[in-house]
């Protein structure tokens, strides 16, 4: 019988390792109902800060969501630009409302603000440190996001991208074998299949994934 050790750290810790307080679970340090997180994507801290820290002007009001699935990797210093960053565009983008004296009559409604939409991070996506990642951006499953970048356009699943503003750098694979990929979503696994199949997931071998989970 396998110990609970062999099947990989608890899910529900925020800090996994026990040694580096600075890399935290994200799940299990959530307070805000608006930001929803998948199994043991982690944030990897500059000095300890909470993850919820790192999203920016995200009010329950607008009704916007950050939306991150399962095994992301995040890197110290990226922050997520929600919509409650914009300003009005029909005419001065000043917020005379923010400074009252008078002004707090002029706050605009949520239909004068630009609205991108929810935020949505797939996964087993890897971002570098110090990225920085507009309103409504949507990156797909198992891309890599490099450090440094300003994402101001959706991701493809599986693909490169980097700079700022960001760009298409290249696929991380063939079409086929990320349409194979995309099919298996290891991600969706029991955690014991994940287990037992770690060699396979992390060479990208799809085929021999796919004869092992047949033989359970």
């Amino acid at each position: 019988m396998k110990s609970q050790n062999q099947l990989g750290p608890n899910p529900e810790e925020i800090h996994p390792i026990k040694s580096n307080k600075h890399v935290q679970f994200i799940k299990p340090s959530l307070t805000k109902p608006n930001i929803v997180v998948g199994d043991y994507s982690y944030y990897d801290s500059n000095d300890g800060e909470n993850f919820e820290d790192q999203v920016l002007y995200h009010y329950e009001a607008i009704g916007d969501k950050l939306l991150i699935g399962k095994f992301c990797s995040i890197g110290p210093g990226t922050t997520f630009i929600m919509n409650g960053a914009n300003h009005r565009m029909n005419g001065s983008t000043y917020p005379f409302n923010l400074f009252g004296n008078g002004w707090e009559k002029y706050a605009p409604t949520l239909e004068d603000l630009p609205y991108k939409g929810n935020t949505e991070i797939g996964n087993d996506v890897w971002i570098g440190r110090d990225v920085t990642i507009m309103p409504g951006i949507k990156i797909g499953d198992g891309a890599i996001i490099a450090a440094k970048s300003v994402l101001v356009k959706d991701v493809e699943p599986y693909t490169v991208v980097g700079g700022n503003p960001s760009r298409y750098i290249k696929k991380r694979f063939s079409e086929e074998k990320i349409a194979e990929l995309m099919e298996v979503r290891w991600w969706d696994l029991d955690i014991k299949q994940i287990n037992a199949n770690i060699d396979y997931i992390l060479d990208g071998d799809v085929e021999k994934l796919r004869l092992n989970l047949r033989k359970k």
